[in-house]
């Protein structure tokens, strides 16, 4: 298939508001593809590789502008004052290309199979000549592109897609495009169904059976995170192909996730009695996959950070089971009190690339297992909570840096109590109540698991603009635009400044924040930027008030930034649902 056809649909989805005629767009185009379906459903995402996966392409804007350069037969100085012009790299290679075509007699047509091996191969390039090979490959196909073409594939490689199509979008169009009788999301276009080939009564009405569609496509991607996998069992057998797909070590799950709960009384109501209660570190979540005696890590944004904790990987080593995978929680070790540390003081270790020896010395870390859902090559998600908690006492050998999380079963609330004022005196955040024959539900926000904290109740919100500050600040973007996800939005609830400190050794600063945001700028427009969404704060705040300024309807009184959430993305932040649960509370 041609790369053009592909960017034309880019465009219609980009240029189409409604999130139903986006999920029709990407049906109807989903259903045309062959061979070709599972690189088309990354490209469709704006991506080469699967989420989980480390590889990258490697160019950065600066580079990007080279190759722009090369491919149109004009100085970068050109690239740049035409992409200050009009906002957009990629818009900013769409109009010199276009001029250059105009001379040009003949122009070759790109693939969308030349295009994504292409792009696949620029992650392969190593060592001595390999930043002037990227440059070389990448202005080749602009060279071969046509203006739109060439608009798509510079956003493509620098990760900025941005045409609305978010993954709830992508998931519903895959149950449009290969699910029989589906046909809209409302019931009357839904058409007549057979009702038999995908559930066993047939008294469900059809929005019952879309949504069960829905919530099907939803778990096989959350069990593979891959769209490519998922759209091709879908398209070759429907449901039927979807119940193939197992767990595998190497290829992280969506973890389970907790809701909250504010006092003992609720938090056993939700869960039942009696109740698994465990400590709630302040740590960070580490999703470990063992097989073949090869362990790898993975955070719960499905980054992979085996590389940056080897002392975590030898202690997994421990670990009696040829193969597994665990949830668990790692902390930051205070070498000289052998207390816990915050969890801001060990983040710093999730991003270091070198000098990995020093960094163990400075902050060790221990971890405490949690949860096991992968054990000697079967899957364990549907067993009960209380039998995977078994399996992890059986296999995990307690030492000084690597035990089952602390953990009683309870039905009374006095030792209940009891349990989290000692969980809070160890220096943890709280505790967690856990259904104890409850199945682990990947990708869910479950009321089987909850957690309680005393602490006033944050928001992990993402950066989505700045603006420089004045006066000694001048050279730091010192005022943040936050927002919270909606579906696959991201709405606008208002900005905060105060909480960073000014010099680097006292806490989290401007200058560390402004360093983190500076290669995520999309656009300037003065002193306000536009920023990748890609950075995370948590952020505490007096109370919610409504506000007809910000596109969540929503504003923060008083917002503070208390910490990075580096274990967090846009797609895990927190949600309008959230914000509206915590106005009520209040």
């Amino acid at each position: 298939m041609d790369y053009r056809n592909l960017c034309i649909i880019y465009e219609t989805i980009e240029k189409t508001p409604s999130r139903l005629d986006k999920t029709r767009i990407a049906a109807d185009f989903i259903k045309t593809a062959d061979s070709e379906l599972p690189k088309i459903m990354l490209l469709l995402q704006g991506r080469i590789y699967p989420t989980w996966d480390d590889r990258v392409i490697g160019l950065s804007t600066q580079l990007v502008i080279k190759c722009i350069a090369l491919a149109a037969s004009v100085p970068p100085q050109t690239v740049e004052e035409t992409w200050k012009d009009r906002g957009d790299l990629g818009s900013c290679a769409e109009q010199l290309i276009k001029k250059k075509q105009q001379v040009l007699l003949f122009q070759q047509k790109l693939s969308i199979d030349k295009v994504y091996k292409s792009l696949q191969k620029l992650a392969t390039f190593e060592g001595h000549n390999s930043t002037e090979r990227k440059v070389s490959t990448v202005a080749e196909l602009l060279s071969q592109a046509e203006p739109i073409e060439a608009r798509y594939l510079i956003r493509l490689i620098l990760e900025e897609l941005r045409i609305g199509l978010g993954e709830g979008v992508l998931r519903d169009a895959l149950v449009w495009a290969f699910l029989p009788g589906i046909k809209g999301i409302n019931a009357e276009q839904s058409g007549n169904l057979d009702l038999t080939k995908y559930t066993t009564s047939t008294t469900n009405t059809e929005r019952d059976v879309y949504n069960y569609f829905i919530e099907q496509v939803q778990h096989a991607l959350d069990m593979c995170n891959d769209f490519s996998i998922v759209a091709a069992k879908l398209k070759e057998s429907g449901l039927k192909g979807l119940q193939t797909l197992q767990l595998k070590p190497g290829i992280p799950v969506q973890s389970m996730l907790a809701l909250r709960e504010k006092d003992i009384e609720g938090a056993f109501k939700r869960v039942g009695k009696p109740a698994a209660l465990e400590y709630k570190c302040d740590g960070f979540r580490v999703q470990a996959h063992k097989t073949d005696k090869c362990i790898k890590l993975f955070t719960r944004r499905l980054e992979n950070i085996t590389h940056q904790f080897p002392d975590v990987v030898e202690l997994l080593n421990n670990v009696n089971a040829a193969s597994y995978i665990l949830d668990c929680e790692v902390i930051g070790i205070d070498t000289a009190t052998k207390r816990a540390l915050p969890f801001q003081n060990i983040s710093q270790r999730i991003k270091r690339k070198y000098d990995i020896a020093e960094i163990i010395k400075q902050l060790p870390v221990a971890v405490y297992v949690f949860d096991i859902l992968y054990y000697e090559d079967q899957s364990l998600i549907n067993n009960p909570f209380i039998e995977r908690r078994a399996l992890i006492e059986k296999c995990v050998k307690p030492t000084e840096r690597i035990n089952p999380i602390p953990q009683i079963i309870t039905d009374s609330s006095d030792k209940a109590k009891q349990f989290y004022e000692q969980s809070l005196a160890a220096g943890n955040e709280g505790i967690m109540f856990k259904k104890i024959d409850a199945s682990y539900q990947p990708g869910s926000r479950v009321g089987t698991m909850v957690k309680m904290k005393p602490i006033l109740e944050t928001l992990d919100l993402v950066i989505i603009g700045a603006e420089w500050g004045d006066g000694k600040r001048s050279k730091w973007l010192s005022s943040y635009i936050v927002a919270c996800r909606k579906d696959d939005e991201l709405l606008e609830l208002g900005r905060v400044s105060t909480g960073l400190k000014e010099k680097k050794d006292e806490g989290l600063s401007f200058e560390e924040v402004s360093q983190l945001l500076e290669p995520l700028i999309l656009k300037k427009n003065g002193k306000l930027v536009e920023i990748k969404p890609q950075v995370v704060l948590e952020v505490a705040f007096e109370e919610i008030q409504k506000s007809p300024h910000y596109g969540s309807g929503y504003a923060l009184r008083f917002p503070r930034i208390v910490r990075l959430r580096t274990d967090r993305n846009a797609q895990s932040c927190s949600t309008m649902d959230d914000v509206e649960r915590i106005l009520k509370e209040q």
